[in-house]
C-alpha cells in the first residue's frame, strides 16, 4: 500500500500532509507532519498540484483557502472537529456591539464561516504571541475557552473574553487520571496541551502546542513524561526519543475523527482524486484575511 501511494504521489505531483494526531501510518507516509500552524505555512508554500490532508475538515478548508489553485483531498470527509462548530450564531455580532474596539481572535480549529467573521486566526503555538501583538484591549477568543483562558494568563494586560467551547478529547482528561499516572511514575514530568482544563495545567510542568510538547521532550534531560494530549503525538515522541518513556492518562485521549485517515483511505482518494475540499469564493476571500494575518503576525 505504501509503495502504491508513493507511486501515485510522483505520478500526480501530490504531497501528503498529516497532523500529529493522525494515525502513525499516515504520519509515516506523509511528506510533512506538524501542528496546524506549520501545516498552514507548508500548504501555502507547496508546489504540489494535489494536497492530501490527513487531519479534520477545518484543516482541509484552511489549506484550500490558502491554496485555491490546488486540489485539496481529505481521506475521509466525515472527519470533523466538534469544537470547530462551538460558536453560537450571532455571538460575534453581540460582542462587537458590546465592545466597539473588539478584536476577534479565532482559533484555527473553527469552520471557514466563523473565520470570515474574525480579525485574526491563531493556533496553540502562536496564540499568545499574536494576541500580544494586537492593538486592541478587548479580545473575544473563540471557540476554545481553555486555550483562551491560557492566553489570558499569559497576556494579563488584555481583556480576554471567553467563549463556551472546548475540545471534548482534551476536556475529558481529568486531574484524577493524571495524578494516578503521576503516582505510578514519580520521576515523570507532566506535559499538557492548553486545550486541557485548568486543573490539568496546574499539575503540569510544561504547557504548549503539540509541536512545543515534542520539542520540550526532545530537549529535556528527563527520561519519563506523562502526555496530556491526543495519543497520536506518541509516534513522533517515540521516534525522536527512543531512550525515553511516554505515558498517557486513562482512558487514553483518542480523537476518532483523526483516526479516519487510514492508508486505505489515503490511497483511495489519491487514486480517484475524490473527497475534494470545496470552499465558495466569498467564504474563501473572507477567511483568507485572518489566516494571512496569522501567518504574518506569527512569523
Amino acid at each position: 500500500m505504501k509503495k502504491k501511494i508513493e507511486a501515485l504521489k510522483k505520478e500526480k505531483n501530490a504531497c501528503i500532509m498529516a497532523h500529529y494526531y493522525a494515525p502513525a501510518e499516515a504520519q509515516e507516509i506523509a511528506d510533512f507532519v506538524g501542528d496546524s500552524f506549520y501545516l498552514a505555512k507548508v500548504a501555502k508554500e507547496s508546489t504540489a498540484d494535489i494536497i492530501v490532508f490527513c487531519g479534520v475538515n477545518f484543516m482541509g478548508e484552511s489549506a484550500k483557502i490558502l491554496c485555491p489553485d490546488k486540489k485539496v483531498l481529505m481521506p475521509d470527509l466525515t472527519a470533523d472537529c466538534p469544537m470547530a462548530h462551538m460558536v453560537k450564531e450571532g455571538k460575534i455580532d453581540e460582542m462587537r456591539q458590546r465592545f466597539p474596539d473588539l478584536a476577534v481572535a479565532c482559533y484555527i480549529n473553527s469552520t471557514a464561516e466563523i473565520k470570515c467573521q474574525s480579525d485574526v486566526c491563531v493556533t496553540s503555538s502562536n496564540a499568545v504571541k499574536i494576541v500580544k501583538a494586537l492593538p486592541n484591549k478587548n479580545i473575544f477568543f473563540i471557540p476554545d475557552r481553555n486555550l483562551g483562558r491560557y492566553v489570558a494568563s499569559q497576556v494579563p494586560e488584555k481583556n480576554i473574553i471567553l467563549n463556551d467551547g472546548c475540545c471534548p478529547i482534551h476536556a475529558d482528561v481529568t486531574a484524577a487520571s493524571v495524578k494516578a499516572v503521576m503516582n505510578l511514575h514519580k520521576d515523570a514530568e507532566v506535559l499538557c496541551h492548553p486545550e486541557c482544563e485548568p486543573e490539568i495545567l496546574e499539575l503540569s510542568h510544561f504547557s504548549g502546542s503539540t509541536a512545543e510538547i515534542i520539542d520540550y521532550a526532545k530537549k529535556s534531560d528527563k527520561k519519563e513524561f506523562i502526555i496530556c494530549t491526543e495519543e497520536g503525538v506518541a509516534f513522533k515522541l517515540m521516534s525522536d526519543n527512543p531512550d525515553k518513556k511516554f505515558y498517557f492518562p486513562s482512558p487514553c485521549p483518542v480523537c476518532k475523527d483523526m483516526k479516519l485517515n487510514t492508508l486505505e483511505n489515503i490511497f483511495k482518494v489519491l487514486e480517484n482524486e475524490e473527497n475534494q475540499v470545496e470552499v465558495t469564493e466569498d467564504i474563501r476571500t473572507g477567511a483568507l484575511l485572518p489566516l494571512n494575518r496569522m501567518l504574518e503576525l506569527g512569523k
